[in-house]
């Protein structure tokens, strides 16, 4: 393995957004399918906070690379 490998988002920030995403769009579709509207786009608001989210924890040092990152 080359050390020159980025970690393909292997940390708890992405983790983090990718999850809180996949969650968003689980939500909207199984509210899309009951007719509710209004929880769909409540689901859909959770993806640019999902980002925020990844963002922040980047920052605090749990992105690839990050100080709070366990080195492989």
């Amino acid at each position: 393995m080359s050390s020159n490998d980025p970690g393909h988002g292997n940390s708890v920030a992405s983790w983090t957004t990718v999850t809180i995403i996949m969650v968003a769009f689980a939500l909207g579709t199984w509210f899309f399918w009951a007719d509710q509207s209004t929880l769909v786009w409540a689901s859909s608001a959770l993806i640019p906070i999902a980002l925020i989210v990844g963002w922040v924890l980047k920052k605090a040092g749990y992105g690839v690379g990050g100080s709070k990152t366990k080195s492989h």
